[in-house]
């Protein structure tokens, strides 16, 4: 049993991320089954992110876990949604999506600096992603920009391997912050981990990660959850994930027949 402390709370709060040591690692065999099934057996939604140029593989593909049974298990039996909760300050704990994001050994392709919200059709404070790897990572981690969850403005969001703007309209978006570039006005937290360690963000932290210059491949499982505040927001366009045909308004609470409740 894996306990959350007040500071690793308050951490999540104040800089929008915390590493949560040994929170996944009970279940390293299972996710690991579920993403190698997620690599021979893309859904839809699969994309190949690495450039002609680029060395190596970047592929991701999300909303699998009805059909891939390991992640099922690991979203509803896990003590992620009951640490979802607790940095959430959440009475109650809703599913979003699973993400599978896979960099070959050698890969040179970075992730791009991005703010999940501003993809989703979700809006509110009350968010997490666990970030979880079931391979050890030096140099490969996730990078957030400390303290980015509570920007007035959302960050503009971007196609990965063209880099054109999500949506049309960009009145409501600020453009992509550079960290490298101004590392004194954007701080960023990283992290080495270990297989099941993971890495809890806000969806409104602005995050990426290096390329994999490691001799091993890198493997990844998030999760995403929402709390009591988060609403349906319309977009200036598609989201991402889609989610087609899910028939919500402004302002309502997402569905829990698509998004369910979770024991916590």
């Amino acid at each position: 049993m894996i306990r959350v402390t007040e500071s690793q709370i308050k951490e999540f709060q104040d800089n929008g991320a915390v590493l949560i040591p040994g929170l996944f690692s009970s279940w390293i065999p299972i996710i690991t089954k579920g993403i190698e099934f997620n690599l021979k057996n893309p859904s839809q939604y699969a994309a190949e992110n690495a450039k002609t140029q680029q060395q190596g593989r970047f592929f991701d593909d999300y909303c699998n876990w009805m059909r891939i049974p390991e992640f099922e298990q690991v979203i509803k039996k896990s003590q992620a949604a009951k640490v979802a909760a607790m940095l959430m300050n959440s009475k109650k704990v809703q599913f979003f999506h699973d993400h599978v994001l896979y960099k070959s050994a050698g890969s040179s392709t970075d992730t791009p600096w991005h703010q999940d919200e501003s993809y989703y059709f979700t809006h509110g404070n009350m968010s997490v992603s666990f970030w979880i790897p079931v391979d050890p990572i030096n140099k490969a981690s996730l990078r957030v920009i400390a303290g980015s969850h509570k920007w007035d403005k959302s960050v503009m969001p971007t196609k990965w391997l063209s880099g054109e703007n999500f949506y049309a309209s960009n009145e409501n978006f600020i453009p992509i912050p550079d960290p490298d570039k101004y590392p004194e006005r954007f701080p960023t937290l990283e992290w080495k981990m270990r297989p099941g360690d993971a890495i809890a963000f806000h969806f409104k932290s602005v995050h990426g990660a290096r390329g994999n210059s490691a001799k091993r491949k890198r493997r990844v499982l998030s999760l995403r959850y929402i709390g009591d505040d988060i609403r349906y927001i319309e977009r200036p366009g598609k989201t991402s994930p889609p989610f087609p045909g899910h028939g919500m308004i402004d302002g309502q609470k997402l569905r829990d027949d698509w998004f369910p409740f979770l024991d916590t």
